[in-house]
């Protein structure tokens, strides 16, 4: 394994992430395709024996259980000084007041829960999973600095927002002298290229790392157009995923399929190999269910795409809305709603 620094920092991480959403008891709310810990730990093993040290999870995943499961397995399996964990804070953790958000009463009650849930005193980045519109964002920031200043975490990131945003954010942490975001976690790939125009410029100039979710849009980019809904979570995530990826990305999937067949590789690592050439690119976050994925997303760092090759998968694409900044449901709504043919989907 390769490893490199996040963005600008000194902290070393390898260039794939395992996203730990995919782990979380079932019966502990959603998703309901997560493994139990019985699957997951294997998993979670032969990611650390391929020399990832990468690991991605939330409170939200599960409830709190994928933070449990990832936290008992990194403990059994490997030395905390050699794995960076990341987990995140934003959304419904308990119903009632204070049970969300990124108030500086949310912020130091969840990263204690957190950290009780991962059984260790410090995680690596603490992220937002979203802006809470509800709240200061100086508030947030200026708690998500005393975080950091604590020893509760090493560095911190931010999640899917408009670059506009970002940009705001990022000012205000300078102004104040805050801890800054280091990483900006965002949606990606090869059928979802909406970052390219503003906030992957940013984060180049800032020297901001981006950890890419769904980086094989849910599956779509490792199988043939017609297996689109092959796997259960493709089946489960209903309306969600049709709003991130349409029936007109099928020549890209097809183009994906032929780069693969010529080269002999699989169609996932084309897909990540892809995302490699975009220098601001860190890690993408793989949700592993299996250790052929895992091996695959490996695989994926020896490959690497020509220019032609690019020029292929790259060409059928077509713009598409930005669903980047939405930080809350009823704001989601209403982009839906304005969608035409939305209702159809």
């Amino acid at each position: 394994m390769r490893y490199i620094k996040l963005g600008r920092t000194g902290l070393d991480v390898s260039p794939v992430a395992i996203g730990a959403m995919t782990y979380g008891e079932p019966g502990r709310g959603h998703p309901v395709w997560s493994l139990d810990e019985e699957a997951g730990r294997p998993l979670i093993r032969h990611a650390l024996e391929a020399g990832i040290n990468f690991f991605d999870t939330a409170n939200m995943y599960s409830y709190g259980s994928s933070e449990e499961i990832l936290g008992r397995a990194l403990k059994d399996y490997a030395r905390r000084d050699e794995v960076v964990i990341t987990t995140k804070v934003r959304h419904t953790m308990r119903p009632g007041p204070n049970g969300k958000g990124l108030s500086r009463k949310a912020v130091m009650t969840e990263i204690e829960d957190s950290l009780r849930r991962l059984g260790t005193d410090h995680v690596d980045v603490y992220m937002i999973h979203r802006l809470d519109n509800a709240t200061p964002l100086e508030e947030t920031l200026e708690a998500l600095h005393d975080v950091v200043k604590s020893g509760k975490a090493r560095y911190l990131g931010a999640s899917s927002m408009h670059a506009w945003q970002f940009a705001k954010v990022l000012h205000l942490q300078e102004r104040h002298g805050w801890a800054r975001f280091v990483t900006m976690q965002d949606h990606y790939n090869l059928l979802a290229r909406e970052e390219e125009r503003e906030m992957l410029p940013l984060c180049a100039d800032e020297g901001v790392a981006t950890m890419v979710w769904s980086p094989l849009a849910r599956g779509r980019l490792a199988r043939p157009a017609d297996q689109a809904h092959a796997t259960e979570r493709a089946a489960t995530d209903g309306a969600y995923a049709d709003m991130l990826y349409t029936d007109d990305d099928r020549q890209i999937l097809d183009e994906v399929g032929a780069v693969a067949d010529a080269r002999g590789v699989t169609r996932a690592q084309v897909a990540l190999a892809w995302l490699r050439r975009n220098p601001v690119v860190a890690a993408p976050i793989v949700g592993a269910r299996t250790i052929q994925q895992i091996d695959d997303a490996v695989a994926s760092l020896d490959l690497d795409i020509t220019d032609e090759e690019a020029r292929r998968l790259e060409a059928p694409y077509t713009p598409r809305h930005d669903f980047q900044g939405i930080s809350d449901e009823r704001e989601l709504e209403r982009i839906k709603a304005g969608i035409p043919g939305y209702a159809n989907l």
